[in-house]
């Protein structure tokens, strides 16, 4: 029966999702149930892209990433994949009328994982736009259940919500990305002279994109405000223990929150919710 396959395929995404990163299992599992499979559905899809560019090391990852994007459009097309990740979410994309535009752009940005280690402001900006924000769209799709006025009117907060994610990541793996993958995001940087002003510069960047997120967040279906905000208090609160840091520091370790303090930011995030104080 397909849909006992169909079932099946949520299961891989939620396994994925779940293996990958506890705190966006914890952002979904605060979201409306109704919502769960779906957003596993897009992480599962996203993760697996990037564990190719990222992690697959002995392989030729060229290769990989071109059958994925091949198998990807065939999905898509066929409205069903032998693969489970792929499965999923071509359902999420079909459903919410997911725009084969963002799904390209952000692949597109897996391509210059593979092609580019340095970025000046213009091929940032672009890389920013593939790999985070137009996924932000993709979940605003789903969270908002098809209301095309609701989506484009929360289509800027959701960008800046996935920028600030992105560049919250950039800060924090500066030392892997940099000496395990040869890669530098940031435009303009000489990681032989990161110094606290150019952190700082950087810092004011990501609290504009997170101060226009909440507006956004604020705004969102009552199935989905929560959980989205969780998210958001997350990295926020990963981004205010880079800013304590000296720019040193970030190059000598990653950045973490143990699971006692997730716990905390969720009963305290809860908390102010109820209450209507989203900050």
């Amino acid at each position: 029966m397909k849909s006992l396959f169909d079932k099946v395929s949520n299961e891989c995404s939620k396994l994925t999702t779940r293996a990958y990163s506890t705190s966006f299992s914890l952002g979904i599992y605060c979201l409306h149930k109704s919502l769960h499979n779906d957003i596993y559905s897009i992480y599962g899809f996203v993760r697996y892209a990037d564990e190719i560019v990222d992690s697959f090391h002995s392989y030729d990852k060229q290769l990989l990433l071109n059958e994925f994007i091949r198998e990807t459009k065939l999905a898509i097309d066929r409205k069903i994949s032998l693969n489970p990740i792929l499965n999923s979410f071509q359902q999420v994309v079909h459903h919410y009328g997911i725009e084969m535009e963002l799904i390209d752009c952000f692949l597109h940005s897996m391509q210059m994982d593979l092609q580019q280690n340095t970025h000046d402001r213009a091929s940032y900006d672009e890389y920013i736009l593939g790999s985070a924000e137009v996924v932000g769209l993709m979940c605003l799709h789903v969270f908002t259940n098809n209301n095309k006025n609701l989506y484009n009117e929360l289509k800027p907060a959701a960008m800046r919500l996935g920028a600030a994610f992105q560049k919250v990541n950039f800060l924090r793996d500066l030392k892997d990305d940099y000496k395990t993958l040869g890669r530098m995001y940031f435009p303009g940087i000489n990681m032989d002279h990161f110094e606290d002003y150019t952190k700082k510069q950087i810092e004011q960047e990501i609290e504009s994109d997170f101060n226009a997120a909440l507006e956004g967040i604020k705004k969102l279906p009552k199935e989905s405000i929560f959980g989205v905000y969780v998210a958001y208090v997350y990295y926020r609160r990963i981004f205010q223990k880079i800013q304590a840091l000296p720019s040193k520091a970030i190059l000598m370790q990653r950045i973490r929150i143990p699971n006692y303090q997730k716990i905390s930011l969720l009963f305290s995030s809860y908390c102010r919710h109820s209450i209507n104080m989203m900050i």
